[in-house]
């Protein structure tokens, strides 16, 4: 360990990373790993993939409760506080920016074409994410077999995203207890005794943030009520920051269908959309939700002008998704050391991140059909559901540069960034075509 830093440092350090985190959750605890273990030594090596393994079991975005949890390790709530806030802000304003002009610009050609590109670059992504995530995570046969039940689960059977991801949990805890090796959980070796149990610390967190996180829904139902669209906007993305387990990939899926299916608040094309622009800032992969939030505020404005109404729809939601991160760290921080030697628990988790593969799958099926036709038809043979993309729908051009993607994401490695800007480019150029 080297030097102990002051706020002052930590202010620095966490407003350095938040402008350079981007590269989704592997790439911000990368770097995070560099600049705070490696470079400064505030943080070792055992203690930060201790608290990685921590956030891993929370819901929401690891890479930034990590941050949150190295704060709080750092200089008490304070330190959490401002770490988790500047990782957050910077990504926040670029999205808040690229959603107002997306709002704007919506439905001009040239508009259009530059996005039909990014769509097709997003599906390359998402699939280079299934792939990274299920090479590492389906280590069993058992966990190979849960990402295919929970694929089936959602894509064919329709099931809830919460209960999936809720039931791959309790399955998991009781394998662990029987078949541990099912799940390739290794036997605790650590004896230390441990401190006593944090209670007090911990029911102050959850009632402070508690009170944080209800506080505009409160405002909302006293001025608007609760037939406005902020308030709908405002409960859906609170019941999301409760069950996104497993990165923002996993929760995406649930998310995209119950915006654009559920509330009508976008459509699908627009939605892949909002994720190529949240894959070019930094910040959590999450700060998608802030576009959704944005677009559905805007079009529904009354009392408020469009731009206003976006601004507080983007707003709200953004207060929504994170105000349970930091209540989370806070809450469950000083408990790390005991649930670090839980194995149900363990258990439980290994098993929701063999599940999450196969949330992703759906998520690839569901974008890949929607950008590629223009029309999906939708129909049930029993308990199942089908999709069935009209062919005569096929756009050769999304189809094309999608080709073009992947080729470019796993043969040639390029970065996000760069594949998104030729996509989008490449999608200007068959515009003329």
């Amino acid at each position: 360990m080297g030097r102990a830093p002051s706020f002052t440092d930590i202010l620095r350090a966490f407003w350095r990373i938040g402008l350079l985190s981007f590269g989704g959750p592997a790439g911000q605890i990368a770097l995070m790993h560099r600049e705070l273990v490696d470079e400064r030594r505030w943080v070792d090596e055992e203690d930060f993939l201790h608290a990685l393994n921590f956030c891993h079991l929370l819901p929401g975005p690891e890479a930034q409760q990590l941050a949150t949890w190295i704060g709080w390790r750092l200089h008490g709530w304070r330190g959490g506080l401002a770490a988790g806030l500047l990782f957050v802000i910077p990504g926040a304003l670029v999205m808040l920016a690229l959603s107002a002009m997306y709002a704007l610009a919506a439905g001009m050609g040239w508009f259009a074409a530059l996005f039909l590109g990014v769509k097709a670059a997003v599906l390359a992504i998402v699939v280079q994410a299934l792939l990274r995530i299920a090479g590492r995570a389906l280590n069993t046969r058992f966990k190979q077999a849960l990402a295919v039940a929970a694929f089936v689960a959602l894509f064919l059977l329709d099931l809830p995203f919460p209960l999936v991801v809720l039931g791959a949990g309790a399955i998991g805890m009781v394998v662990a207890a029987w078949r541990p090796e099912w799940l390739a959980l290794k036997p605790t070796t650590d004896n230390t005794p441990l401190a006593p149990r944090p209670w007090s610390s911990t029911f102050t967190a959850i009632a402070v943030w508690g009170a944080v996180w209800a506080a505009p829904m409160v405002l909302v139902a006293a001025t608007l009520g609760t037939d406005h669209v902020l308030w709908d906007i405002g409960t859906f993305f609170s019941q999301l920051a409760v069950v996104t387990f497993g990165g923002a990939y996993a929760v995406l899926a649930y998310m995209a269908q119950e915006a654009v299916s559920g509330f009508g608040w976008l459509n699908a094309g627009e939605m892949a959309d909002g994720l190529g622009l949240a894959e070019t800032t930094p910040g959590p992969l999450i700060m998608v939700t802030q576009f959704v939030g944005y677009l559905a505020a805007f079009r529904a404005p009354e009392p408020f002008s469009p731009l206003v109404a976006g601004l507080l729809g983007a707003g709200l939601t953004t207060w929504v998704t994170f105000a349970p991160c930091f209540g989370w760290i806070f809450a469950f921080a000083p408990w790390i050391d005991r649930m670090g030697r839980a194995v149900k628990l363990k258990g439980g988790l290994a098993a929701v991140t063999a599940a999450v593969v196969g949330v992703i799958a759906n998520l690839t099926a569901w974008f890949v059909l929607h950008v590629l036709f223009a029309q999906v038809d939708e129909s049930h043979a029993g308990p199942l559901r089908l999709f069935q993309p009209v062919w005569a729908s096929f756009d050769w051009r999304a189809g094309l540069l999608a080709a073009i993607a992947c080729w470019l994401v796993f043969g040639l490695k390029w970065s996000v960034i760069r594949v998104l800007g030729l996509a989008a480019l490449g999608g200007l150029m068959l515009s003329l075509v």
